[in-house]
């Protein structure tokens, strides 16, 4: 259902997150982006996917990222820093979007959203990977295939992970990341395989810590 990965890559997934990870900044424009430096991981997602919940199981922590049953709550970009940020040359960045595809708000904000999004993709040089959401229940939304054309058009690198894996009855489940490896084959950003987690169970959570610690790695030429 996931990548495969080694013993040692889980290892080194589970040390990378062991430390405390803390709030950085909250950026609501592009002037008060941080100075590029180290590497970024972001999450991107409809609203209400799980971003926030995800990134509180990744980190191992409750409540670093707020989350909200209040669909659009994260309008700005929130970063998160963690502990290799205060001892490494290549420090480590979590990055939690703003959902998208929240038809309630105005669109005057659905459209600064929407171009701070872009600017951001499309002038990180150090964001070494973008993790897009999708909802496990529901599959992609034409909304989704959207942003994964921007991020095929920023030259953006992406892998899709499906959220709340645990309230799909596993047949399904197969049949949704089948689904979901034919739709990437269109998409040239594209990582081409699926992970599946559960914030809740923590199903998934050692692949994903193990798959941002291989890209780390191999960002450092390690």
């Amino acid at each position: 259902m996931t990548s495969d990965f080694s013993a040692k890559e889980i290892e080194a997934g589970r040390r990378l997150f062991a430390g405390s990870w803390d709030f950085s900044r909250a950026c609501p424009d592009l002037d008060s982006l941080p100075p590029m430096k180290g590497i970024e991981i972001a999450f991107a997602g409809r609203s209400n996917v799980g971003k926030s919940s995800l990134i509180n199981a990744l980190t191992g922590r409750k409540a670093l990222a707020r989350t909200s049953h209040t669909p659009g709550r994260t309008q700005e970009l929130i970063f998160f820093a963690g502990p290799a940020a205060r001892t490494s040359a290549d420090p480590l960045t979590l990055v939690d979007m703003p959902g998208y595809g929240y038809a309630a708000a105005s669109k005057t904000k659905v459209k600064a959203w929407t171009a701070l999004i872009h600017a951001f993709l499309a002038g990180r040089a150090n964001l070494a990977r973008v993790y897009l959401l999708v909802d496990a229940r529901h599959g992609l939304k034409p909304v989704d295939d959207t942003v994964m054309r921007t991020l095929d058009k920023a030259a953006v690198n992406y892998q899709l992970v499906l959220t709340k894996a645990d309230q799909v009855k596993a047949s399904e489940l197969e049949a949704r990341i089948a689904a979901t490896n034919v739709a990437l084959a269109k998409h040239p950003a594209a990582f081409p395989e699926v992970l599946a987690t559960s914030a809740r169970s923590g199903a998934g959570m050692p692949e994903l810590r193990a798959a941002i610690a291989r890209l780390c790695a191999e960002r450092a030429g390690t």
